[in-house]
């Protein structure tokens, strides 16, 4: 099936329907900041849920974390971010934008977009300087005297750093992880794309800790088992791919690193990262705070310290790749229809309880409905407008069931289910509705548009 969704239909349908709008719009907005209205809060919140569902409540070996976004500055210092977390930036005197030096061939030049950076006839680049990527701050009462802090430009060594506390509560053994989901801050040269590359973005990683000799098996897993998830939430598996980095892109840290890309409309670009790294945060941390961290086996007197296996994804880019995956548009009745075919797992609102009419008790008995799904479903009461309208309201914001009182529901307590994919209609009981709705939402599913 031939795809119809583009970047801009995806950014209308955000703001035309709630889910994201530009950050501080009133005020002519914030370069590359948005914010979530209420069915992107639900729809990202469900993406993170699925992801602690595969983290926790379907494995035994991996607890999670919550750390400060603010670390103390000998953090940064351990990891090689003050030194090493720079990009080539350029500037161009004649416009005054900065580029990234190694993007300028997919860039716009400031004042005639049709070229690049330094193509234009008025370019005037600067010569590359690195550019640090962190967001430098002050915390203190007065900046003068203040200590300098970072906001965390990743949410990954908050887990090494907390490795000894929760190598101690947990009980846990290698191969065992650290899972957290939290904000990070970049200060990215050429952010852009929607929430793709943003400033501020969300992470969920995971820091996997193995014996040694054992992290090629656990990469090999990771890989896989991250692939795994996307498809099994709707991701078409022709639009995603693992790219396996060259020895050339290799960070300093990393044996082997992977990428899991999905095709957006921009192109195959990565949506999460999977990275062997090997021992050296731990044994960076141990050196420069003086605490040992390592893990002592009792049964076989072996002492090491655990080489790490990260899977590292964003939570926003997770969330975008959902919406364009489900993005889609047909035709019901000669009108034209556009619809997000959502995993009802992930779909903001999972039934829309809907009167045909708004008279003659319909509306009283569909708030009954809705009330006897409140606390099992996220559901959405609606008796606004024609109910063709109202379809397509839900339609749009992925809400895979549709539930319609009418005139027989007052006589014999049922309603009509309609299926968003499928349009297929069907009679349930009011009495087992919740139960039905709750066993379609949790049954196995499959995107249309495999055909």
């Amino acid at each position: 099936m031939a795809d119809v969704v583009t970047m801009e239909k995806i950014v209308a349908l955000c703001k035309r329907r709630g889910f994201i709008f530009p950050s501080s719009e009133i005020y002519g907005g914030l370069g590359s900041t948005y914010d979530y209205g209420h069915y992107g809060v639900l729809l990202k919140n469900n993406v993170k849920g699925e992801w602690w569902r595969a983290m926790l409540l379907e494995r035994d070996d991996i607890v999670a974390l919550d750390s400060a976004i603010f670390q103390h500055p000998r953090t940064w210092e351990a990891s090689g971010h003050l030194q090493g977390f720079t990009d080539p930036l350029v500037e161009c005197r004649a416009c005054g934008q900065r580029f990234r030096a190694d993007h300028l061939s997919e860039l716009q030049c400031g004042r005639k977009p049709s070229l690049h950076p330094g193509d234009g006839p008025d370019c005037d680049l600067t010569d590359v300087r690195q550019f640090n990527l962190m967001f430098e701050t002050t915390m203190g009462p007065v900046k003068e005297t203040g200590a300098t802090v970072y906001l965390r430009p990743e949410t990954a060594q908050g887990i090494f750093v907390n490795f000894k506390n929760v190598l101690q509560f947990s009980r846990r053994r290698p191969p065992f992880g650290i899972a957290q989901v939290g904000k990070s801050f970049r200060n990215e040269i050429t952010p852009g794309n929607f929430i793709f590359r943003t400033r501020e973005f969300e992470q969920m990683e995971m820091e996997y800790f193995v014996a040694p000799a054992e992290a090629s098996k656990w990469f090999d897993h990771w890989s896989a088992a991250r692939q795994d998830w996307y498809v099994e939430l709707g991701l078409r598996p022709d639009h995603l791919r693992l790219r396996v980095h060259d020895v050339s892109e290799l960070s300093h840290y990393s044996s082997a690193t992977s990428d899991i890309e999905y095709l957006f409309p921009i192109g195959f670009s990565e949506l999460e990262g999977i990275a062997n790294r090997g021992d050296f945060d731990l044994l960076a941390h141990a050196r420069f705070s003086g605490e040992k961290l390592e893990y002592f086996d009792q049964a076989s007197g072996e002492r090491y310290v655990p080489h790490v296996i990260e899977p590292a994804a964003g939570a926003d880019r997770a969330t975008l790749a959902f919406l364009v995956d489900a993005y889609d548009e047909d035709e019901i009745g000669g009108e034209p229809r556009t619809v997000l075919r959502l995993h009802p797992r992930l779909a903001p609102v999972k039934v829309a309880i809907l009167p045909l009419v708004r008279k003659d008790g319909q509306p009283e008995l569909a708030r009954e409905v809705r009330e006897r799904l409140r606390g099992r479903l996220a559901a959405e009461y609606d008796e606004g407008g024609a109910i063709g309208r109202r379809y397509r309201r839900q339609d749009e914001i992925g809400t895979p069931f549709a539930v319609t009182v009418d005139h027989q529901s007052l006589e014999d307590r049922t309603v009509t289910v309609r299926e968003r994919d499928s349009l297929r209609q069907e009679r349930v009981a009011i009495d087992e509705l919740a139960d039905e709705l709750a066993r379609r939402v949790a049954a196995p599913w499959q995107t249309p548009k495999l055909g």
